[in-house]
């Protein structure tokens, strides 16, 4: 706010005088203000204070122009924010990654419950079925970009001669094996034709602890869409599977692939070709089919990619009672699939 000033004894205006009045008396400069005593030569002349009036009419003008600042400030920090959520859930044919697990895509009313989370990352997540010459096999997948990359375990689509996937709204797609990674457990495939898919939020496996809560969803035994959830178990487990193209089609001929590995244990002797890996174990409910599915975190973002259980039947010969999930899954951490995400999309097969 400005004010205007009129230096003193100076006239706003002519003014009309009465021609019988006696002439107005002669006209006489008007006084300039008395100057400020000069200071000697030779010492520094140092600002006047100001006066209290002014001084505080300054401060008063400074408010404004300071809270504006800050606004403006927390509104460019805001729109950042924003954008970066934007970009995040949109996707472009560009991973959709969360730096921190702390990033939710949950809405606001529902962030922290398993329905809400369900909500969220469903239409993220796919129903995968594989067939080659030794039968066919059924998994899950992860969208990571819209124009249609999925990652998925090798195991689910490993020697796999048609690859069918089937979304979350009900449409078909065929897709094809971009890259693989036996000693990871990991590949990407990407569908044909496909846009406006709804892209994963990538978190960060390093920022979940044991006693975190989690959701899984996957497609157990063909049934698309299968929500269930647990906590996070323990951390760095390490998780033995078998690398044979073959073992891969045994779901569908009644081995209980990729759980059982033809009646052994997960975690012990799964043929002559194996790998290990660090999984983080959960008890959610994981049953075969759920492979290649999400692990998710309280805020929708996905911590891990489902990919083995612990299960003590004997193979297709046990009885029903044995077969199902006792409370010990594994997932592959997200930060090992980011890692590996360049190898992949560069068509590396191992």
């Amino acid at each position: 706010m400005t004010e205007s000033h009129r230096p003193s004894g100076e006239y706003a205006s002519p003014v009309q005088v009465n021609p019988e009045w006696p002439p107005p008396p002669a006209y006489a400069p008007p006084q300039q203000p008395p100057q400020e005593p000069q200071e000697p030569l030779g010492q520094s002349a140092q600002p006047a204070p100001p006066a209290p009036q002014a001084a505080a009419r300054r401060k008063r003008s400074r408010g404004p122009a300071a809270l504006l600042a800050a606004v403006a400030i927390v509104a460019a920090a805001v729109g950042g924010a924003t954008a970066y959520g934007v970009q995040e859930l949109t996707g472009d044919g560009t991973v959709a990654s969360s730096a921190s697990t702390a990033t939710s895509v949950v809405p606001a009313g529902q962030k922290g419950t398993v329905s809400g989370v369900a909500r969220a990352v469903s239409p993220s997540i796919v129903e995968i079925n594989a067939t080659s010459n030794s039968g066919s096999s059924t998994g899950s997948g992860v969208i990571i970009t819209s124009d249609g990359e999925i990652v998925t375990n090798n195991h689910v689509v490993s020697g796999a001669s048609s690859i069918k996937v089937s979304t979350d709204d009900g449409k078909t797609y065929s897709a094809r094996i971009v890259g693989t990674d036996s000693s990871k457990d990991l590949a990407l495939i990407k569908l044909e034709n496909a846009s406006g898919l709804q892209a994963a939020s990538l978190g960060d496996s390093d920022g979940i602890q044991v006693g975190d809560q989690v959701v899984a969803i996957g497609s157990p035994e063909g049934l698309t869409g299968t929500v269930t959830s647990g906590i996070v178990s323990a951390l760095d487990r390490d998780v033995t599977v078998s690398t044979d193209e073959s073992q891969g089609q045994q779901q569908g001929q009644g081995g209980g692939w990729p759980f059982e590995y033809g009646g052994r244990q997960f975690n012990g002797d799964t043929g002559g070709s194996t790998t290990t890996y660090k999984a983080i174990q959960t008890d959610a409910s994981l049953n075969p089919g759920n492979s290649g599915g999400a692990l998710i975190d309280m805020n929708g973002n996905i911590v891990g990619i489902n990919s083995a259980m612990y299960s003590s039947s004997g193979g297709s010969g046990s009885s029903s009672s044995d077969a199902g999930s006792v409370g010990l899954g594994f997932a592959i951490p997200v930060n090992t699939v980011k890692s590996d995400l360049p190898a992949l999309r560069s068509g590396t097969t191992n």
